[in-house]
């Protein structure tokens, strides 16, 4: 290892060992201190907003200069109006229930011993994510919020605005009188430094987080010497059944689309029910092509509305951008068989008036998240409440879903006895 290699593994794991004591001290802080230091990261942020929007900036102009997909660069776009809603995700974060200390069940046995499952911390999470700056102050929060301390590795195409972010939460987290360590963020753009994080940093990681491409969840999935919660991509599907209302369907098809392309929950297939194909695709299509989406449809689609030739390729791939995959598919086992062929189990969605219909779609479909007449565009932790999230997971364990606060707990069992002996 040359001089360069180990002065980073040094830095991290010196890293590592802070996180250590930081959580204990989160551990051991009650939920009010925890509230009041992300109501002052909050606080920090927009005071800090120039010096954030300058560093964005930077990192943008170099994106662009780059060649980087304008989806992607919209990911990375940071706007007065953005770093606004950065700071109330801070201070929604803050004012949900503290998840930690909550009883999950509680039951008494027959001789007298009196058992609580109750959420506690992870400890550590080490989260690695790309292109999205305001993951720096979501994931922050939530973990704050669930006890944890963090160790934060975003992408090197928006490193300026992470640490810009980063500086001001630590100011929030020094005014609450909590250490600075409780978050920390990984300075260089140095890929060994991811490395180093999946070795586990001698044991002080506990979980570890990717949110990014299919490329970077399978090496964090492959190479992590700790447990991992999974985020795939949003291979999202709206199925029309054949029971869809109209208008209904052209509404919800428009807004998971293309209210948003580069988000995880945008839709990038449209199924349509045989049945109705004749009737519900067409305005589908037009309204689609009229929001100014490329169409790509099987033969059966393609003798309905023109458009062009949708390849293999088209079902496995996330867009993130103004193009659909179309497919005319059988009822709604059709559907369910084409998701469950293709899809990343992130969202899916169906449009249906026959409620029969929509519950054997949401007991067929495994996803993390089965939407009946709403948008794929709620997958998101603040549209649930959450306050903010650090992604959808979409692994069958720990947790599903949008990640939240309670999501970053786990829970152990405690035993209240009055003198109890086995026999």
């Amino acid at each position: 290892m040359d001089d360069a290699g180990a002065s980073l593994q040094a830095e991290m794991s010196a890293m590592g060992r802070a996180a250590k004591a930081a959580a204990l001290r989160l551990r051991l802080a009650d939920a009010a201190s925890r509230s009041r230091a992300i109501e002052a990261m909050a606080r920090a942020v927009r005071a800090e907003a120039p010096a954030i929007l300058a560093a964005n900036a930077r990192d943008v102009a170099a994106a662009e200069a780059a060649g980087t997909a304008p989806a992607l660069v919209d990911r990375l776009l940071l706007d007065a109006a953005r770093l606004e809603g950065m700071a109330q995700a801070l201070e929604t974060v803050a004012a949900i229930p503290d998840p930690v200390g909550a009883e999950i069940a509680r039951w008494t046995r027959p001789n007298g011993l009196d058992i609580a499952r109750v959420r506690t911390p992870i400890g550590v999470i080490a989260i690695i994510y790309e292109s999205r700056p305001n993951v720096t102050a979501d994931a922050a929060a939530l973990c704050i919020r669930a006890g944890n301390a963090v160790i934060l590795r975003g992408g090197s195409e928006c490193l300026a605005s992470n640490l810009a972010i980063h500086a001001a939460l630590a100011k929030g987290l020094v005014e609450a009188g909590l250490p600075e360590a409780c978050v920390q963020i990984v300075r260089t753009a140095d890929r060994a430094a991811v490395g180093l994080i999946l070795s586990g940093l001698e044991g002080a990681i506990d979980l570890i987080i990717p949110r990014g491409g299919k490329s970077l969840v399978a090496r964090v999935q492959a190479e992590a010497r700790a447990p991992v919660l999974g985020h795939l991509e949003g291979l999202n599907h709206v199925f029309l059944h054949a029971s869809a209302d109209l208008a209904k369907a052209v509404e919800i098809a428009v807004n998971a689309k293309m209210r948003r392309v580069s988000v995880c929950g945008a839709a990038e297939t449209l199924l349509v029910d045989r049945a109705a194909a004749d009737t519900l695709l067409p305005p589908v299509a037009e309204a689609l092509v009229a929001a100014g989406c490329e169409l790509r449809g099987d033969a059966a689609a393609r003798a309905i509305v023109p458009m062009s030739e949708a390849a293999e390729a088209d079902w496995t791939t996330e867009y993130l951008a103004p193009v659909i995959s179309i497919a005319v598919v059988d009822g709604v086992e059709g559907a369910a068989a084409h998701i469950a062929a293709y899809g990343s189990a992130h969202t899916d969605a169906i449009v249906a008036e026959d409620p029969g219909a929509a519950e054997i779609f949401v007991d067929l479909v495994d996803s993390a998240i089965v939407l009946v007449n709403a948008s794929t565009q709620f997958a998101d932790g603040g549209e649930f409440g959450f306050g903010a999230e650090i992604g959808i997971a979409t692994d069958r364990l720990h947790a599903r879903g949008p990640v939240g606060a309670e999501q970053l707990t786990t829970y152990k069992y405690v035993v209240r006895g009055s003198g109890q002996t086995r026999p």
